[in-house]
């Protein structure tokens, strides 16, 4: 592990500019789910769940596979999967302490990723792809970097980072090579790449650190913890921003799974344990609405944005926020007027979503326990297609080549490679 503190202040981390947030003296309202009911499925939808449905993990019945590309080579749960950002290619970590770089246009591996004394549970590529950063089970933070400039096609070992007891998620910054991490043991780290230098440890979370985000714009750090504390952070200081948590009974969501931040960089949507969504600003750090939707007791598993546009021009206020929990709802969510748009429905616990990157960001891809994954129209809830193969829960996802393709981690051993183009007629 590189020695040294990089300074902080080295980022490109410009004051924010006065930011948008909910008017009318951020009252706090309560929005219960008002009856809106899942979208009617179509017949493909109907057919795939009567394929796949009834079937028991690991059981030996027919299941349609849909996929164009299949990864087999780990051979026990993958955890992780990353596509890059330009590349046809995928970086997957699994149960076998093993991470794989490989071309998802024909399964070929491009680069085994070593080191690992235990489970790969977090893969995740650098803005510009020139790096790619594996977390495990093991505390170990492992980078490697791409070989010359003429190809993708050859990686070398760059260092090992050191710190985490056990790596709860990996996030590269949006626009540099830094690098956040969330460990179990209620730290939050920050590294400078290459060098491996730390920048910072955050302190301040009471529990592991389940879920954390750079914001859009690069600027703050935001973090959530298994004792139910939310974080706000400057990256230049270890001195937290606004911290919220269960001492607050509003804010009581018997602990914190996930987390997202809208596209302008002025509100958290904030998911809990037991189904509860908080909304909160971050100019104010206060909490300005509760969200219904979700079934009591079912964590939230997964936050995502999405712009119904396709133009970008929902990027710039409050923003559709949707959430998925352990009840298989996907709750899509009006942040201007925190009204419940649609609620989209898995027969299991939904584990992943991705917005698609424009001009179709109103497409919204879900992955389940259910063994599917599903693209949705997020402007009216319409389900276009149902990517079945999988024999075992889907446990991660991610879309690449400019959203037309999904790369899919399954708790069957394999990774398989979807297309999002719709069907021909």
């Amino acid at each position: 592990m590189a020695s040294g503190k990089a300074r902080a202040e080295d980022i490109d981390l410009e004051e924010p500019e006065e930011e948008q947030f909910i008017t009318e003296d951020d009252v706090l309202e309560v929005v219960q789910d008002d009856g809106d009911q899942p979208m009617d499925e179509d017949d493909d939808e109907e057919e795939a769940r009567d394929t796949v449905g009834d079937l028991e993990e690991g059981s030996s019945g027919h299941v349609e596979d849909l996929s164009l590309q299949h990864f087999e080579t780990h051979g026990a749960s993958v955890f992780a999967v990353a596509c890059h950002p330009t590349q046809p290619l995928a970086a997957s970590g699994g149960e076998d302490d093993l991470g794989y770089i490989w071309d998802i246009t024909d399964g070929e591996i491009i680069a085994k990723l070593t080191g690992h004394t235990d489970s790969v549970t977090s893969t995740a590529w650098s803005a510009d792809g020139e790096m790619i950063a594996t977390g495990g089970m093991d505390g170990k933070i492992r980078i490697w970097r791409r070989v010359g400039k003429e190809n993708y096609r050859t990686w070398e070992f760059l260092t090992e980072l050191q710190g985490p007891d056990e790596v709860m998620f990996l996030r590269w910054h949006p626009k540099g090579n830094v690098l956040l991490a969330g460990s179990n043991d209620s730290t939050l780290w920050l590294w400078q790449l290459p060098s491996g230098n730390t920048m910072q440890v955050f302190a301040g979370h009471t529990g592991p650190v389940n879920c954390g985000e750079f914001t859009p714009d690069g600027k703050r750090i935001i973090s959530a913890d298994q004792e139910g504390f939310l974080i706000f952070w400057d990256p230049r200081s270890s001195t937290p921003v606004f911290k919220l948590g269960p001492d607050d009974a509003r804010f009581n969501l018997d602990g914190i799974t996930s987390i997202g931040v809208n596209p302008s960089s002025t509100l958290a949507v904030v998911g809990g344990a037991a189904g509860g969504v908080r909304v909160v600003s971050l100019s104010k750090g206060e909490i300005v609405s509760t969200l219904g939707g979700h079934t009591e007791g079912e964590s939230v598993e997964a936050i995502t944005f999405v712009d119904l546009s396709g133009t970008g021009a929902g990027n710039t206020g409050p923003g559709v926020a949707v959430t998925g929990a352990t009840d298989g709802k996907a709750c899509i969510w009006d942040l201007s007027t925190m009204r419940l748009r649609a609620t989209l429905q898995h027969e299991d616990a939904i584990t992943t979503l991705l917005a698609h990157p424009s001009p179709k960001s109103y497409l919204l891809v879900s992955a389940s326990a259910d063994r599917t994954l599903r693209t949705w129209d997020a402007r009216n809830g319409t389900l276009l297609r149902t990517h079945t193969g999988h024999r075992a829960a889907v446990l991660g996802a991610s879309l690449g080549l400019e959203g037309s393709v999904i790369v899919s981690a399954g708790d069957d051993g394999v990774c398989l490679v979807f297309t999002t183009e719709e069907e021909e007629q």
